[in-house]
């Protein structure tokens, strides 16, 4: 016996219909939020921005200099460069440089910088001086 073509296709239960409209559900937000994504992206460069957070701390006669540093551009950065220089009366006398290997948009990085002197004998300061596109 061969069975007919006319023959009904058996009726999905309910629990079928709930679970393909859940899976419909989410196929479709995350189609949007990725489109989404996608449009708002902003398409500008890397912006980093370096800040001393929590005071300086003293430690057996080393000073340690918290940092973070920030990516607020629309790409990423790849080898960004921190540098924190020790200037007493305009001259550099003590110095420390970090890389961190890669920071995307939006992305936050938490260092610090750690000094033999002590640093109120002059002016600290830590800013980014690099990076590079991937």
């Amino acid at each position: 016996m061969t069975e007919s073509n006319n023959e009904q296709q058996p009726k999905r239960t309910l629990a079928e219909g709930v679970t393909f409209a859940i899976a419909c559900f989410i196929l479709f937000t995350l189609t949007g939020l990725v489109l989404y994504n996608w449009l708002a992206k902003k398409q500008e460069p890397p912006i980093i921005s370096v800040t001393r957070n929590t005071p300086i701390r003293e430690t057996q006669g080393q000073f340690y200099v918290p940092f973070t540093v920030t990516n607020t551009g629309g790409e990423t950065a790849e080898s960004v460069q921190i540098i924190a220089e020790l200037r007493v009366n305009g001259e550099v006398v003590e110095s420390g440089e970090q890389q961190i290997d890669f920071l995307s948009s939006g992305e936050t990085e938490e260092g610090a910088f750690i000094f033999s002197r002590n640093l109120s004998q002059g002016e600290l300061i830590v800013r980014a001086s690099s990076y590079q596109l991937p």
